[in-house]
């Protein structure tokens, strides 16, 4: 007798699940591009062929993680979110968040690296990742400006370095352990030093008390 068809969905769910997770740990122990579906449904517990019934192949799973990665983003809210970015404590909190935000997603960050390198829909999905988040610093720039403090350049490309500056200080540390000139460093050292580098970049280098509420 054939499954009810919520137990099949149910099923279904589980093993989607199942093949999600299993993916994020062999990417992280072996690498995006040296990871084989049979590697993934080993770690899974589940037949290799139970794959193709959710995924036509390693990119579209890798599509689906990098779905569910910001969707879990997006449903955050923080009512701390401060977008004046002349006040450290405004920096502070957008530093944090991409901090805590690659860390939680570690596995999708380098696979999506990885990917990027040999395939160019990949390359796209990272520049569109990029692209959402630099509208919004763009428009928080334009507070920076109100406060009568002048940019140290093109919003556009300052929102560029700033993405380079933290996404590959946190490969750096995070996925590498580091660049072998000191032990690594823990989240709240990374997330200050972060801080005042941009702070005083953005900001200028205020005086004493000057934009430090938060």
């Amino acid at each position: 007798m054939a499954a009810p068809a919520g137990r099949r969905a149910a099923r279904a769910a589980e093993t989607e699940a199942a093949l999600k997770e299993a993916a994020r740990r062999v990417f992280a122990e072996r690498g995006y591009l040296n990871t084989k579906i049979t590697d993934i449904t080993s770690a899974a517990g589940r037949a290799a062929g139970s794959f193709y019934n959710h995924f036509a192949g390693k990119d579209e799973l890798l599509t689906a993680l990098l779905t569910d990665m910001l969707e879990d983003n997006s449903a955050r809210t923080d009512p701390e979110h401060d977008p004046d970015l002349s006040r450290r404590g405004a920096v502070r909190w957008h530093v944090a968040e991409f901090w805590h935000f690659y860390r939680r997603h570690l596995p999708e960050m380098v696979a999506l690296r990885e990917a990027a390198t040999v395939s160019p829909e990949f390359g796209r999905r990272l520049q569109e990742i990029i692209s959402a988040d630099s509208a919004h610093l763009l428009g928080h720039l334009e507070l920076v400006r109100a406060a009568g403090i002048p940019l140290p350049g093109d919003p556009r490309l300052l929102v560029s370095a700033v993405h380079c500056l933290l996404d590959q200080f946190a490969h750096t540390w995070l996925v590498l352990g580091g660049d072998g000139s000191r032990p690594p460093v823990d989240d709240d050292e990374a997330i200050d030093l972060l801080t005042d580098l941009l702070h005083r970049g953005l900001a200028g280098t205020p005086p004493e008390g000057f934009g430090t509420a938060t």
